[in-house]
């Protein structure tokens, strides 16, 4: 099957697919002016969908995607600059949760829009792992304590600077601090060969986190959480991940206990203009 096909019906010729195309893929057949693949468009194609979405006519398809399957984006529904700035700078980073569990179905809205952020080559190489349950994950921030134990052992200079000590006299005192009670802890993982996996699982958490309030809810890295994931065989094996995966970030989800009024102000950016 043709990487895409063209409705010649429909297709004004504009040439705003080959324009836009990201991998110079597509160009422009000189004699009959329509879109035409390139010879090597099915070796260096990364799967964006720019083509289809850019097309006014909606006449271009791919193999895997065609325009009726893609939602028109709709004007109505654009911010404000003055909206988006208070968006974003009203994020906070939630450690104090209500006791009270998140919905199945807000937990796969979180997932999905996190899957629209953009990766490398367009590879879309997230794994999720979903834990909802408090009690387990009670367990598990114990195993994290017990690699924060073990690491101080072996460099108590280290410890002190990542907070150790600190962490696990909390935890000692029934104070949890790796999880924070969250309700709910999201892990991406993923081939721990992918070269762009922080990059990627960075922007999708970020995506995910920043939705995360439009359903009410809050959100928190798990930096210790994940680092544990990665540096200690039990926590590993007790979260089931296979052996060619790696964690590339956790995220505690659960409904914010607080509500903030203010928007606290941040460092001024050091900008060097050349």
């Amino acid at each position: 099957m043709s990487l895409f096909t063209v409705d010649l019906d429909k297709c004004n010729q504009d040439g705003l697919c080959a324009a836009e195309c990201p991998a110079r893929i597509i160009q422009m057949d000189p004699a009959e002016g329509w879109p035409i693949p390139t010879p090597e468009a099915e070796k260096y194609c990364i799967a964006c969908g720019h083509c289809v979405a850019v097309c006014p006519a909606e006449a271009l398809s791919l193999s895997w995607l065609k325009p009726e399957d893609c939602p028109p984006v709709r004007p109505e529904l654009a911010v404000s600059a003055e909206q988006a700035e208070q968006f974003l700078h009203s994020r906070r980073s939630i450690r104090t949760f209500q006791d009270r569990p998140v919905e199945r179905d807000k937990i796969t809205k979180l997932i999905d829009i996190a899957c629209g952020a953009p990766s490398a080559k367009n590879s879309q190489f997230w794994h999720w792992l979903i834990i909802d349950d408090p009690a387990r994950i009670h367990r598990l921030a114990g195993l994290v304590v017990d690699w924060m134990r073990a690491e101080t052992e072996r460099n108590q200079e280290r410890a002190k600077e990542m907070g150790f000590p600190r962490v696990m006299a909390s935890w000692e005192a029934g104070d949890e601090r790796i999880c924070r009670g969250a309700p709910l802890l999201i892990l991406v993982h993923g081939d721990k060969t992918w070269s762009y996996g922080a990059e990627d699982a960075a922007l999708a958490l970020g995506y995910l986190e920043l939705f995360a309030p439009v359903l009410g809810l809050g959100a928190c890295w798990g930096g210790y959480f994940y680092s544990a994931t990665n540096s200690y065989p039990p926590l590993k094996d007790a979260l089931g991940l296979p052996e060619e995966h790696r964690a590339f970030g956790a995220m505690m989800i659960g409904y914010p206990k607080f509500k903030y009024r203010r928007l606290p102000r941040r460092k001024q950016p050091r900008v060097t203009w050349r």
